[in-house]
């Protein structure tokens, strides 16, 4: 028989504040079940409902202090611990298996991504082959604004050209390189 089968849930509280072992054992004879149980019906597995009504009870070891008994009973708070915590696993769970399918989809799309990559690396040479045969000022223009991310604007100032004219040389170059890309076998789109 425990010294403590009579106290109150509060008194046993107290006592777990104190580091009284006996106290915290008492508390899980009284509510361990309902804690375990209703994780396992929110998880599903009885390995994790285990490890989710551990983790409950030391918490409650660590800070025994955040019982208030005037917010509720002692069982109440344990029990939604637990449930926060189960909710928790579960989410986690999932995840994980989300991960794990991801990682299991990835080998066939691995395959299609080498063989996409050197299709943009053969398609890449003809582009580059292309742009060396137009003339300078449309290469340049089309460089800077494709290739270095600037705006019409920018490429202007860049080749000391206006606006307009800048226009004109990409508009004439890019005709220029589809044609030069048909001619190599690369498809327009």
């Amino acid at each position: 028989m425990s010294a403590f089968e009579h106290a109150t849930d509060a008194a046993l509280v107290e006592a777990i504040g104190r580091w009284q072992e006996a106290a915290l054992a008492e508390v899980y004879r009284r509510h361990g079940a309902a804690v375990h149980n209703l994780a396992l019906r929110v998880i599903g597995s009885s390995h994790l409902a285990d490890e989710v009504t551990q983790e409950v009870f030391i918490d409650l070891w660590r800070r025994p202090e955040q019982f208030d008994r005037n917010r509720g009973s002692l069982r109440a708070m344990l029990i939604t611990k637990a449930h926060g915590r189960a909710v928790d696993v579960v989410r986690s769970e999932q995840a994980r298996a989300d991960r794990e399918r991801r990682r299991a989809e990835d080998p066939a799309m691995a395959g299609y991504d080498v063989e996409h990559y050197a299709w943009d690396l053969a398609i890449a040479e003809k582009v580059k082959a292309a742009l060396e045969g137009l003339p300078l000022d449309e290469r340049a223009a089309i460089e800077l604004a494709y290739f270095g991310g600037k705006t019409y604007r920018d490429v202007a100032v860049a080749l000391g050209t206006p606006e307009g004219t800048v226009k004109s040389r990409i508009r004439k170059g890019l005709m220029r390189l589809r044609h030069a890309l048909v001619q190599q076998g690369v498809e327009a789109p």
